[in-house]
């Protein structure tokens, strides 16, 4: 089940989508398009590793915030629902455990 915080959010970007509003910011990204938002979410993906890299976890849970929030942006953009992304999550979880095997032959070195 998806967190409700996630959900919130996502649920007011969708809001956004519908019914802009002046002066959001939300509403700027969509108005811009997918270029932007793109833009916006590899902007936020190298802060998010340079606050890693820094070893600096207060950056980087805010960078982190950033980049989820970019990401559910382009998620409504694209029509794609939490829902949709739970369930490959979910799947993935289930796999947990279920590790590959690394073989000497399939990597050269």
């Amino acid at each position: 089940m998806v967190n409700d915080t996630l959900k919130g959010l996502y649920e007011v970007v969708k809001q956004r989508q519908e019914n802009p509003q002046e002066g959001s910011y939300t509403c700027y990204l969509f108005d811009k398009g997918l270029d932007k938002i793109l833009k916006k979410c590899g902007e936020e993906c190298s802060e998010m590793i340079i606050a890693a890299k820094n070893l600096d976890n207060v950056e980087l849970k805010n960078e982190i915030s950033d980049l989820v929030y970019h990401v559910l942006v382009l998620m409504a953009e694209r029509d794609l629902s939490l829902e949709e992304v739970d369930e490959v999550l979910e799947e993935r979880r289930k796999k947990i455990g279920n590790l590959k095997q690394f073989h000497v032959s399939d990597h050269n070195t």
